[in-house]
């Protein structure tokens, strides 16, 4: 997943930038589609290359450097849900309170194969949440309505427990800067045929006004508030296998009308997006995508208290000082 890589000095606070994941291999969105199978047995239904990716000894892979770089922070997979945070080593220390909750909006409301795995963290005295999903797939209105039913069951039955009573955040608003990634499966409401002229076009911005989760934000009716950067790359939905066609270009398979499934929104102030576009990795149906932000957070100076407690300190007793004299 997405990691921190650089740190900026400042006065009160400093700025981190959420790259890329360190190895190429972490590259792909967080979940890779597949639709469910009732014939599916003992995978559930999981893509190959979540299974794949689950299963990788990431840890060894980033050993057999002398020093890796970046260290695993926390990993957690729910069915085809996968959420690996890795941190710079030497930013470890300050990353605390670190917290994992799982919320299943599949068959019956309630199983993994779509919902969200969510982190909670703490870096330096800032409150961090990180959201990955797998929404309700489908090109139906019924589908559209059912997506943003997730988004409110997520939003609703996310809880980050505790326990001591420190005051740590518990709810995803909670939160002073959230991040939510993923295959959120919103679609294009236009033709096979004219999405796939546009996109030859490259009219990205022409495209964007039939995108449903741009509608459905602007109505307020999900993610009212969230941010997110301009669309300026090609729908990364549905292409075919290691080829750089989408389904139904040859006529062969069932057509699939392309669309951005794949988001990465924010929510809170302090953070700045700098770069948002999307990958080549070729070895799902998606085109995974990548964001940088720049997202201050607050620094305890222990110096800086024990000054301003030495001359509060001070004044209280030129204050008695004086009060004797009187």
């Amino acid at each position: 997943m997405k990691t921190l890589n650089r740190m900026l000095s400042g006065k009160e606070r400093i700025g981190l930038s959420w790259p890329e994941p360190p190895l190429s291999m972490l590259g792909p969105s967080c979940v890779l589609d597949r639709q469910p199978s009732m014939k599916s047995t003992a995978n559930n239904g999981v893509a190959p290359e979540v299974l794949a990716l689950a299963s990788m000894d990431l840890t060894s892979l980033m050993e057999r450097k002398r020093r890796p770089a970046y260290v695993r922070l926390v990993s957690k997979q729910m069915v085809g849900v996968l959420l690996t945070i890795w941190v710079k080593r030497s930013m470890r220390k300050h990353i605390q309170n670190v917290r994992v909750s799982t919320v299943g909006v599949g068959i019956m409301g309630y199983i993994g194969n779509k919902g969200a795995v969510s982190v909670s963290m703490s870096i330096y005295q800032t409150f961090f949440c990180f959201i990955c999903t797998h929404l309700t797939a489908g090109e139906r209105e019924v589908d559209q309505i059912k997506r943003n039913a997730d988004v409110h069951e997520i939003h609703k039955r996310t809880v980050f427990h505790s326990v001591s009573a420190l005051g740590l955040p518990k709810l995803i608003y909670d939160h002073e800067r959230i991040i939510w990634l993923g295959d959120l499966n919103y679609r294009l409401n236009l033709s096979y045929e004219k999405t796939k002229d546009l996109i030859s076009k490259r009219e990205w911005s022409k495209l964007l006004e039939y995108d449903q989760l741009v509608k459905e934000y602007k109505k307020g009716r999900a993610f009212d508030g969230w941010s997110e950067g301009t669309l300026q790359f090609a729908p990364t939905y549905k292409y075919q296998a290691h080829l750089d066609e989408y389904t139904g270009s040859d006529g062969k398979a069932t057509r699939r009308t392309p669309a951005w499934c794949d988001r990465i929104l924010s929510y809170g102030k302090g953070m700045r997006l700098v770069q948002y576009r999307r990958t080549e990795n070729k070895f799902s149906d998606h085109r995974p995508v990548v964001a940088i932000y720049m997202a201050e957070v607050e620094v305890f100076s222990a110096r800086k208290l024990q000054r301003a407690l030495t001359f509060t300190d001070a004044e209280i007793e030129d204050e008695g000082l004086v009060a004797v004299i009187v």
